[in-house]
Order: C-alpha cells, then structure tokens, then sequence
C-alpha cells in the first residue's frame, strides 16, 4: 500500500515504520490517523515481523496534534476528533496487541499524541538535543493516544498525572531519569542504537515476548492471584513451542539459542 503521511517496509523480520511529513513537523491529523491504522493492520498480517521500528525524519520527531486541522472549523471538532481517535486508538491497541516488541527512536523533540505513541512502546531511545511536551492543557485539552496509560505505566500515576496537568516539557536528560525514555544517546546514535535493538529483539523469543508486553499491560489492573494464573498459563502456552525447547536445550549444551519466533 502506498501511504503519504509514513512509510512502512519489511526488512526481513523487522517492520519499519517513519513519519515523514518532515515540512509539516510530523503532525497527527485524519490523514496520518488512517494511515498509522492501515499500517497497523498490515503489520499485523505480514507473516515473519518478529520487532517494529518507529522512527521520524525532520526537525520534530513530531509536533503532537495539528493545530491548523483543529482551527479549520470548531464547531465540528468533536466530530473530526471522533473519526481521528477511531482510527488512531484502534491502531494503537493493535499495536499493544502484537507479540513483537516495538521500539521508538525519537531523534528529535516530540509532544503530546506523539509522546503517549513513544510512552506506549517498549523500548525508547531519545537524542541528547530533544525535548519531550505534554502540550494538552495548553489547548485545553486532556491526554489520548494512550497517554494516561503509557505515562503512567513510565513515570508513576502521580508524576505522569503533573507532567499532563502542568503541560511540562522534559529535557532528554529529565525524561530518562523520569523514565520517560529508557536511553538517551547523541542525535547520530540514535537511529542505530534503536535498529540494534530492535534486530536483537527480532531475533528473539517472538512468542514469550508477546506473553511479557500482555503480562506486563495488565499487571497492576487485576488481583495478585489473576496476575499469578495468567502468568501460570502464558508459561504454559509457550512451553510447548519450539523456542522454549530450543532455549533450554541451549541453556544445557552452553550454546546461545537459535529462536525462530515460534
């Protein structure tokens, strides 16, 4: 499929996804929604993806929510914010949904949707030189694209609840000791810092993955003894496939361990 607002290829078990409206700083509008959507979805079918990589071009990873789209008529607003986050949450939960880790690199600033997109992955690697903004209550607004979750899930309910109300915006070096972004590297380490790994993380337990990013998800929503069968049961799942057999066959022949995701 032909996209304008990302670009998404295949390469080997890794599926790479870039924003590319670099002129327009990487904005989240209808189109962008739709397409993150459809992308989502082929992700999701394309046999073999084993890790994704979301990656930007341009001077913003992204500026968050397009404003001039908003201004264009606000007495339809609530609709058109309807129709966006129809597309945009879908995509998002399908995202959370997959077994293969995603792994974000923010080479530059990124605010609001954006940010809770970054939140929500599993790995984050930030540039030295970016900044990272809750710009929602500037406008009013209050958070979406999973932002209560993966801030929260990163910071801590009260700390990501401040950083919302107060509209803050994180230096790279504040947001990783807030554990906003797990690594914070120079602006041309970056891309490649995230694509080794992202291809470690290809090359792993696809399905024990998948089991962990589930587990984790709903580790503090349910009673302990839930959490426990749940854990008791993926455990399960997975001993019968092929990489928890390759993985204690290599643990005991003092080998590293082939895993072929299944």
């Amino acid at each position: 499929m032909a996209y304008e607002t990302l670009d998404l290829h295949f390469d080997g078990p890794l599926a790479r996804l870039t924003f590319i409206q670099a002129d327009r700083g990487n904005p989240i509008d209808g189109p962008l929604c739709q397409e993150l959507m459809a992308a989502t979805n082929e992700i999701g079918h394309h046999v073999g993806v084993r890790a994704v990589l979301i990656t930007s071009r341009g001077r913003f990873f992204s500026v968050g929510g397009d404003i001039q789209a908003f201004m264009r008529d606000l007495d339809v607003l609530p609709d058109r914010i309807r129709q966006w986050t129809a597309d945009l949450h879908m995509a998002l939960a399908r995202l959370a949904r997959l077994d293969s880790p995603i792994v974000a690199a923010a080479h530059a600033t990124a605010m609001g949707g954006s940010l809770a997109l970054i939140a929500n992955c599993d790995l984050v690697f930030g540039a030295r030189s970016a900044k990272f903004g809750s710009a929602y209550t500037q406008l009013g607004y209050s958070c979406d694209a999973g932002a209560s979750f993966g801030l929260a899930s990163r910071m801590g309910i009260a700390r990501a609840r401040r950083f919302v109300l107060l509209a803050e915006v994180l230096s790279a070096e504040e947001a990783e000791k807030a554990g906003l972004i797990d690594y914070m590297v120079d602006e041309a380490e970056v891309l490649e810092r995230a694509e080794q790994a992202a291809l470690k993380l290809a090359a792993g337990p696809t399905r024990a993955y998948g089991e962990i990013r589930r587990l984790f998800r709903k580790s503090l929503q349910q009673p302990f003894e839930a959490q426990l069968e749940d854990e008791a049961q993926a455990l399960i799942r997975l001993t019968s496939g092929n990489d928890a057999k390759e993985g204690i066959r290599a643990f005991a022949e003092k080998r590293k361990p082939a895993f072929s995701g299944d």
